[in-house]
């Protein structure tokens, strides 16, 4: 377990962010948590006591968007996941995580900043795709399993749908939920869920719910243009600082 009073000074604000991101806002910044705890840990070990932490989020807000979630979004998105999750575990140690992390921070980019260049009707939404789904949760699925990066890949796929606030949130969490269930049992096969991590994730615990509750408190104070602003800001913030991970080390 790490006692080092620095990685938890931190470790906490980075999962109380995490849990107010992805409590209320589909994650746009959920992606910050192990950049932040590799300043003073290896990116490895932050990942692992990362997972256990995520699925304690996906079950809060869970029970917060029960039942709100678009079922025919997930039908096509949770296979493709799961696909990725079997190739990153197929391929693990063949990639390094900085060029994961570079790959999607310039797609995440690019995709912000094609939105905001479009001059598109505010109404124009996509539809849904078994293709396009498929392809960007099965990234999402690859990246998170090997550097907790998914959020961006399925938000690709999921915001030009213009979702209502509510149902858009509630499909992310439950594919995130399904996904990291899917995660923890490769993380154990390959060995990277040690009881010093578990433990550490454990003493992290408290600020999870906070932090979705407040993700959930803001998140009913904004109304849908702001949210969608809002996501792409975080989109963005998320994008950039995933290329300077990249680049990093």
């Amino acid at each position: 377990m790490i006692s080092d009073p620095y990685f938890y000074l931190i470790a906490f604000p980075a999962v109380l962010l995490t849990g107010i991101s992805k409590g209320g806002f589909g994650g746009a910044l959920g992606v910050v948590g192990v950049p932040l705890m590799a300043l003073v840990i290896s990116p490895m070990q932050a990942a692992a006591i990362m997972l256990p932490v995520l699925c304690a989020m996906d079950f809060f807000g869970m029970r917060a968007y029960l039942g709100k979630w678009d079922v025919a979004n997930l039908k096509i998105i949770v296979p493709g996941a799961l696909i990725g999750i079997v190739l990153g575990t197929v391929t693990f140690g063949a990639f390094s995580e900085n060029v994961i992390r570079m790959a999607v921070g310039v797609i995440t980019v690019a995709f912000v900043l094609d939105n905001l260049l479009k001059d598109s009707r505010k109404d124009a939404r996509a539809g849904r795709s078994r293709l396009r789904g498929t392809f960007w949760s099965g990234v999402s699925g690859f990246t998170s399993f090997l550097a907790h990066s998914g959020g961006p890949p399925i938000m690709v796929y999921l915001m030009p749908q213009r979702l209502d606030k509510v149902v858009f949130v509630g499909t992310v969490n439950a594919f995130f939920l399904l996904t990291n269930a899917f995660k923890v049992v490769a993380y154990a096969g390959l060995g990277q869920l040690s009881t010093g991590n578990l433990a550490t994730s454990l003493l992290l615990a408290p600020a999870v719910p906070l932090g979705v509750w407040l993700g959930l408190h803001l998140q009913r104070k904004v109304d849908q243009v702001w949210f969608y602003r809002i996501a792409q800001g975080g989109l963005l913030l998320t994008g950039l600082l995933l290329i300077v991970q990249g680049l990093g080390r």
